[in-house]
């Protein structure tokens, strides 16, 4: 990547657009944005009410520190670092050094993580991936017998608010295999504290992410979120060999679907080795063996129903997401199979053909990746410029279609021109050709117009109506004159449109906090109480519990 540029993905430019917008409200001084303000070329969209916030925000740190065109490059390069300890911290309690070492490798550089990196650019599913041996790991720690299983609660919590707050998709993921791990536990423990336990965990993780989750899910009503599942991107179209006219979109996933299959043999064969060391591995050897059944029959057609009908499970898009779970059985049971040669040589042997193995499918998709040195370049002038970036469907406020936005390029002229004059924040709208204009025949002073606060004066000898360079969102507040104000938008575009009376108005646009935004963080912050006091009321317990044994001893 240094030498080639970056391998733009399908989410690249999205990614990257998000890190520069935030990077720029946050010089603005608004330290958690809820709109992007440059989207849809300058008229926004609330981005930031349903991406969770932890992807755009290590992206827009990284670009504060860093050049733009490294920030892509840096970050995959760290979440990959992450993924692999995170591996190792599950695997060194049941394998040896070298063989935890070598699930972290095979964990960390794994076919489907290079998809990721050379095809999808997905920087927050990648982080989210690089969490979910920490989830396995806490999750285990819950279902043991006696007061260990309970002092794991608090840490599963906050790994499983971590993911959610992370990567939507990856969070259902989470949430259905934390289930299966609990219900697994119930039945080698034959017991149903893991439930309780487990369930625990669960609401605590819930509870510090509300901040992020109630507003997200309330606010649905808000925008046109039933877009994120529309053509190719709905589960049915995306099992694995499937078929669709489009060719572009067969041939990915068909690739996807060569990786998978991969996968899910060496998981299979690796498994059937390992088998003999399922009495060290204890739990976990049931607990992979359940979660890679699973993650593979999610992949293929006859679970379509499930896709259907299981609560939110649709909102993954992509049944091969479930890869991301695969990988975990996947490094664990190769990195356990090794052992069952009986020289050192021949483990490292098999260690070197797999992983030559990957070497060569990452080189393959590295030679086949689209690659682009003008990604960062072009979207940091475009906001710069004011030109602004491609907007998201899904986020379309009620009413809008961004196609019928007033200066909206079109596919020829999708990145912006910087040489282009950019649009005035403040228009006008002519009645007579129901048609945005320049403002005639008055006067607007801007004071101030940045992401959640636009200040202007209007001095008019007749009455007008303004067109603002802006989406009309439940969560903007606009007065005139310190009145609240009447917003009539078009049925097509969404568009701010506010209607003056002759003379001078002071207009004011605030981009509030809404109740449900309130709701979440007070659940939030409660919930992050509660699991303080829930962990120093055990560590009493505890420290008690020993002192008692001692005095006995």
């Amino acid at each position: 990547m240094p030498f080639r540029g970056d391998a733009s993905g399908h989410d690249f430019l999205f990614h990257l657009a998000s890190w520069i917008d935030v990077a720029g409200q946050w010089r603005e001084g608004v330290l958690y944005p809820r709109w992007a303000e440059w989207a849809n070329w300058g008229f926004g969209e609330p981005r930031f009410v349903f991406y969770p916030p932890a992807s755009w925000t290590a992206g827009a740190a990284l670009g504060s520190v860093l050049p733009w065109k490294m920030v892509p490059t840096t970050l995959i390069w760290l979440t990959l670092i992450a993924a692999g300890m995170a591996m190792w911290k599950l695997a060194r309690e049941r394998l040896s050094g070298p063989q935890a070492a070598a699930a972290a490798v095979l964990y960390a550089v794994n076919p489907y993580h290079l998809v990721i990196v050379y095809y999808r650019s997905d920087f927050a599913e990648l982080m989210a991936a690089a969490l979910l041996p920490l989830l396995l790991w806490a999750a285990l720690r819950v279902i043991r017998d006696g007061r260990d299983g309970w002092r794991g609660v608090p840490i599963l919590g906050v790994i499983f608010a971590a993911i959610w707050l992370v990567n939507a998709p990856v969070g259902v993921i989470a949430t259905y295999s934390l289930a299966l791990i609990v219900a697994a536990g119930c039945v080698l423990r034959a017991s149903l504290r893991p439930a309780l336990a487990g369930a625990t965990g669960m609401a605590a993780g819930f509870g510090l992410a509300a901040f992020y989750i109630l507003p997200a899910a309330w606010e649905q009503r808000w925008v046109q979120i039933n877009l994120i599942l529309v053509d190719e991107v709905r589960p049915a179209q995306n099992f694995l060999f499937t078929h669709a006219n489009d060719p572009e979109f067969v041939i990915f996933n068909w690739k996807v679907s060569a990786v998978a299959l991969g996968l899910i043999l060496v998981t299979a064969i690796a498994a059937v080795f390992a088998a003999k060391k399922r009495r060290d591995l204890r739990e976990l050897w049931w607990v992979l063996l359940l979660l890679a059944a699973a993650s593979a029959l999610l992949m293929f057609p006859l679970t379509a129903f499930l896709w259907r009908n299981l609560p939110k499970l649709e909102f993954v898009q992509f049944p091969w997401r479930w890869l991301d779970v695969l990988d975990l059985a996947f490094a664990l049971f190769v990195a356990t199979a090794l052992s069952r040669f009986r020289t050192l040589l021949a483990s490292w042997l098999v260690f070197a053909i797999i992983l030559g193995g990957i070497g060569a499918s990452g080189v393959a998709m590295a030679g086949d990746a689209w690659w682009d040195t003008q990604g960062a370049p072009v979207l940091t002038t475009a906001i710069g410029s004011a030109q602004g970036y491609e907007g998201t469907d899904e986020y379309m406020p009620i009413g809008c279609d961004r196609s019928e936005l007033p200066g909206n390029p079109d596919e020829t002229t999708r990145a912006a021109d910087a040489s282009a004059t950019p649009a005035a924040p403040v228009e006008q709208f002519d009645p007579g050709s129901g048609t945005i204009v320049p403002v005639k025949n008055a006067q607007i002073h801007i004071h101030q117009w940045s992401a959640e606060r636009k200040i202007f004066n209007a001095e008019s000898a007749a009455p007008i109506t303004l067109a603002l360079r802006l989406l009309d969102y439940p969560a903007w507040g606009v007065r005139v004159d310190g009145k609240q104000a009447h917003i009539d938008p078009p049925p097509v575009t969404a568009q701010m449109l506010l209607p003056l009376p002759a003379g001078t108005h002071r207009v004011e646009i605030d981009f509030h906090r809404t109740r449900d935004r309130t709701a979440g963080g007070a659940i939030s912050a409660a919930t992050l109480v509660a699991l303080v006091a829930f962990g120093g009321a055990l560590r009493r317990r505890r420290t008690k519990g020993e002192a008692t044994s001692g005095g006995d001893a």
